[in-house]
């Protein structure tokens, strides 16, 4: 009994070994005809998008082509004359280059005379040959613009496939330009070495269906969804499928396959693999045609057959002989492909992350960076420089920089874009922006951004915002300036002192002994006066020479503003200007001596009055900077701005644009002497003319607080 249950429980488990090894072999079967499907579906898609790549650059290249004709049409046609006689020599020269590109006769054609001047690859064939009807192909010169190029339909010949370009010679009459383009010795060159797989090729149709180009020659000019098809008896026609028809009418591109009659002299049904893709060939009339790349299928899944079938047998072999290895390594293979998932999604989960880090460093950077094409259109921009034009960057994208810069501006960078591409290394320079009431200095750098094969295809510019910097170099040397004036403005007060002193002096006696009704009087107190100003010119100099004492002394902002406003205001309001305030509550002591921060203001105000002819509003405000070690007092007029070409200049001493006699163009000097004596600062912003209609000009103090 112990025997036959041994027995028994051997023969189940052999039993048990023989159905797993079935079941196992079976189910390896089953993989591998999924693998090998699912294998085929992805390397035919993979292939497909190839050759959709391969079509969108022959695509490329014939529009390129036929728009480098319509350009050489155009400039042929700006360099005949009236009488075409006197151009045959200069047109038969031209026409030496173009037969290279496929245009085989080139015609001065002239509707209204029923003639035509034609020129081929054989020299000057005929001067006045009539018209034959048709010939033009239904082209209508006087209903098309001057500046267009007309392309014709295809037409076939006895020499083959071509087309017509046709560009209208006079406004006035009916005189066309026409190039007669070879379609086959157009685009033969450009397609006889492109061979995706073994044996895939390319061809080419209108709008029609009409083959313009196929390696067989014999199959152009056949319609390759009706008449083509019919010729392969091999294959019914109702399993010819071109599923793709519509599509490749209608002008769009695509990808997928369908069942054709012959393939490069074999016969019977063969499945070919399919992309296409649009060429734009004119606007007038209304046209494209498609490129096609296909390659039979069988060159694609042969391999995969091939490679999968001994996969499978070394899989049947491993189950059969050692059957739990095979479990354990299919369990290893598994896991590993876990593990190898997970790594792939652990690093595009980085990739991801570094991507979002380095957008975010962009679009978190205060620098202008953007990206244009050669023609300076935009491809990408960052927040920062959508923001400077009060935009978001997607409202750009598109735009070409001439929208958006400066006439001159624009330029510029489109010069330095262009340098980019023509040399392929970076250029620099530096820009003035102006937006919004903002000006901008930028020094810009244009690279050049490259793919793959180093090939130029956009320009990144970044910009970095040196405002700040020019503002502190100008007032490094207006500080030089003032500081080297202030020295001879000493120097020369004490010298003009004394002198000034002695006239006074003499003044005040002879005035003691005049008659006060007679000339002698009036003409000393007219010396009195003048010696009186200058005194004042030059104490204004030595004021400006020794702002502040050795103490630190400091004022009430608001109580000297007030005070002095208490004085000027009846003028301000006989003038007719309106007087705003905006006084901000609770600042510190600043630093400065009040009697001279009254003359700063007191000088401010009478320029803000001084630019309002007519009246107007002066504002006066007060507040603390954001930074808290500064009180701001700013002077805001609508008067008629400061010129750009004074700008630099009115900080200088004795620099004035009111007439002789009513200003010694000291004022301003004084007052930045005093301001920057105490450790502040004195700027300004103007408009002497704004598209917007606005003018005025805002003077902005600044003054360190009380430590």
């Amino acid at each position: 009994m112990a025997v036959d249950k041994a027995y028994k429980t051997r023969r189940w488990s052999i039993i048990v070994v023989v159905m797993v090894s079935i079941v196992s072999m079976a189910i390896a079967l089953i993989l591998g005809f999924l693998s090998i499907r699912d294998m085929k579906g992805v390397v035919g898609r993979q292939f497909t998008e190839e050759q959709l790549i391969i079509a969108q650059n022959v695509s490329f290249f014939i529009e390129r082509q036929i728009n480098l004709l319509k350009g050489e049409i155009i400039l042929l046609s700006k360099n005949i004359s009236g009488t075409y006689g006197d151009n045959h020599e200069f047109i038969r020269n031209a026409a030496i280059g173009l037969f290279d590109s496929g245009v085989s006769e080139i015609d001065v054609l002239n509707l209204d005379e029923k003639n035509v001047h034609i020129y081929n690859s054989h020299g000057y064939r005929s001067e006045n040959q009539a018209i034959a009807p048709g010939w033009y192909n239904g082209l209508h010169p006087d209903k098309r613009n001057v500046s267009e190029v007309m392309v014709s339909m295809p037409q076939i010949e006895p020499s083959g496939i071509s087309v017509k370009l046709a560009k209208i010679l006079d406004a006035d009459s009916r005189k066309l330009l026409v190039f007669t383009v070879n379609v086959s010795s157009f685009v033969t060159p450009l397609l006889k070495k492109i061979h995706p797989g073994e044996t895939g090729y390319v061809w080419i149709i209108d709008q029609n269906g009409t083959l313009l180009f196929h390696p067989e020659p014999e199959s152009v000019g056949k319609n390759i969804f009706a008449e083509y098809p019919n010729q392969d008896i091999y294959v019914p026609s109702e399993k010819i499928i071109f599923d793709q028809r519509k599509k490749m009418l209608d002008g769009r591109e695509g990808t997928g396959w369908y069942i054709s009659g012959r393939h490069r002299g074999v016969r019977g049904e063969i499945k070919k693999l399919i992309a296409y893709c649009p060429i734009v060939v004119s606007g007038n009339p209304p046209q494209n045609w498609s490129a096609a790349v296909v390659t039979p299928a069988s060159e694609i899944e042969k391999p995969i057959h091939s490679g999968y079938l001994w996969h499978f047998l070394l899989q049947v072999v491993i189950v059969v002989v050692v059957l739990l290895n095979a479990a354990l390594l299919v369990m290893i293979e598994v896991k590993r492909s876990r593990v190898l998932q997970e790594k792939v999604v652990i690093q595009k989960r980085k990739l991801t992350i570094t991507e979002e880090k380095y957008r975010f460093l962009i679009e978190s950077a205060e620098d202008f960076i953007f990206a244009v094409d050669s023609d300076g259109v935009f491809q990408s921009m960052n927040s920062f420089t959508a923001g400077f034009f009060d935009g978001q960057p997607e409202d750009f994208i598109g735009k070409n920089i001439s929208d958006l810069f400066p006439a001159r501006i624009a330029e510029k960078q489109l010069r330095l874009v262009r340098q980019v591409y023509k040399f392929e290394k970076s250029f620099g320079g530096e820009l003035v922006l102006k937006e919004n009431g903002r000006e901008a200095w930028i020094s810009a750098e244009f690279m050049p951004v490259r793919n793959e094969e180093r090939e130029v295809t956009s320009v990144l510019c970044i910009g970095r915002d040196l405002t700040e910097k020019k503002k502190m170099e100008a007032q490094l040397i207006n500080a030089e300036k003032l500081a080297s004036v202030g020295t001879l403005a000493a120097g020369v007060a004490h010298e003009i002192n004394n002198p000034i002193g002695v006239i006074l002096g003499l003044c005040d006696l002879l005035l003691d002994k005049a008659p006060k009704n007679s000339q002698l009087y009036e003409d000393i107190k007219t010396i009195q006066r003048h010696s009186l100003h200058c005194k004042g010119i030059i104490g204004d100099l030595l004021s400006f020479a020794r702002p502040g004492g050795e103490e630190p002394v400091y004022a009430d902002l608001n109580i000297s503003l007030k005070e002095i406003i208490r004085v000027v205001e009846p003028a301000l309001k006989k003038q007719n200007i309106n007087l705003v305030l905006d006084l901000a509550h609770d600042i510190p002591q600043v630093r400065g001596n009040s009697r001279q921060l009254q003359q700063v203001f007191l000088n401010l105000i009478k320029n803000g009055a001084g630019s309002m002819i007519y009246g107007g509003t002066l504002t006066i405000s007060t507040r603390m900077e954001n930074s808290g070690q500064n009180a701001v007092i700013q002077f805001q007029d609508n008067g008629v701005g400061i010129k750009e070409e004074h700008m630099s200049h009115i900080f200088e001493p004795f620099f004035t644009t009111k007439p002789e006699g009513e200003g010694t163009g000291l004022g301003l000097f004084v007052s930045y002497g005093i301001v920057a004596g105490y450790g502040g600062s004195l700027t300004f912003t103007s408009y002497a003319e704004n598209s917007h209609g606005r003018t005025g000009t805002t003077f902005t103090i600044k003054l360190p607080l009380r430590g």
